[in-house]
């Protein structure tokens, strides 16, 4: 059953990709062919760094149809009956395939963190710039917001890395607490080893309303250099450990992490969904073939699957917007569906 069920997983699989690939590429090789000097080689390319999103897209899907097509064949051959008599149960039926899902959610996984984060970052980063070659990135940014303890500090440029960070448009927003008291302004700042050394500057006492001249001192002593450079961070182009190590960094930072948060979390309870897939499509696999209603129970199966995966990207849309909470948002659907399908499950067959 255990074989039946991945030979027939993984065709499935290289079907929709194939057809999935062909259609992306008709879409996709008028803009790679439109930059001056790209040609097959870089259409090549393309398809090496999308066809793993593609193929971590569709394993779920495949996995949810392998079922339906292993368990809708077993049932015709009246396999399942045989098996029903010789006293074993709906689950111990369905076991096989739950352990050989469960070796798919790990190779999903260990695929989308290896293989997937590191294709769609490169090609984020390319498409970016229109298929062309790819810049050098210096580490400047702009416009950066920092958290230190109740103060914020706005930057309009950096510029280097680490202990040589070099800071241009400083704004400092001193409050106590949560009230605004004064507002500092320097052209120019630089790393103090600890803290941040500011020249030229100037204080705004919002109580007085009087702006006095400050010389050169040392502000945010708390706030490291990293907190600065930081990029913006693309979950679907980080691997797990890196995802939460850019999420403590945001943190310290100040900066809001919810919506990475529960990106972190799905990247657990995505690959975690192939488990999922024998227990909704398992209703295929019971009741008489020769009742008529094989079909039926098919697409009931079917619509189980597909119905997760619409639950899963609303939860996954209402926790990036703050009205679930990220664990929510990751969680929910599968533990939701987990019990839709043991419900079905033992209510008709147990």
């Amino acid at each position: 059953m255990a074989r039946l069920f991945v030979v027939r997983t993984f065709a499935v699989m290289a079907g929709l990709v194939l057809v999935l690939q062909a259609l992306d590429l008709l879409g996709q090789s008028g803009n790679i062919l439109a930059y001056p000097g790209n040609g097959d080689a870089q259409v090549w390319h393309y398809m090496s760094l999308r066809a793993p999103q593609i193929i971590s897209f569709v394993l779920p899907f495949s996995v949810l149809l392998g079922t339906i097509l292993t368990l809708t064949q077993m049932n015709q051959n009246s396999e399942i009956i045989a098996l029903k008599a010789s006293g074993l149960s709906a689950h111990q039926v369905l076991a096989p395939l739950m352990l050989a899902s469960f070796v798919v959610a790990i190779i999903s996984f260990t695929f989308n963190d290896r293989i997937v984060a590191r294709a769609t970052s490169a090609l984020n980063q390319w498409q970016q710039v229109n298929y062309g070659p790819m810049p050098i990135d210096r580490g400047d940014r702009s416009n950066v917001w920092v958290r230190d303890g109740d103060d914020l500090i706005q930057v309009d440029q950096i510029k280097g890395r680490g202990d040589a960070a070099q800071l241009g448009g400083v704004t400092l927003y001193d409050r106590e607490n949560g009230n605004l008291v004064g507002i500092i302004e320097a052209k120019r700042g630089r790393y103090a080893a600890p803290g941040w050394q500011i020249f030229g500057a100037t204080r705004f006492d919002v109580k007085s309303g009087k702006r006095s001249a400050i010389g050169n001192p040392v502000v945010a002593k708390s706030v490291r250099p990293d907190q600065f450079t930081l990029a913006k961070v693309e979950a679907e182009s980080l691997s797990f450990g890196a995802l939460r190590s850019a999420i403590g960094d945001l943190a310290d930072a100040g900066r809001p992490t919810k919506s990475l948060e529960g990106a972190a979390w799905h990247k657990l309870s995505g690959p975690l969904s192939s488990i999922l897939m024998p227990l909704l499509g398992a209703v295929a696999a019971f009741g008489l073939a020769r009742s008529g209603k094989l079909f039926l129970r098919a697409a009931i199966g079917m619509g189980l699957g597909f119905t997760y995966f619409v639950a899963d990207n609303f939860a996954l849309a209402m926790g990036n917007l703050g009205a679930y909470p990220p664990f929510l948002a990751a969680w929910a659907p599968f533990l939701l569906f987990f019990l839709i399908g043991e419900a079905v499950l033992v209510r008709t067959e147990e």
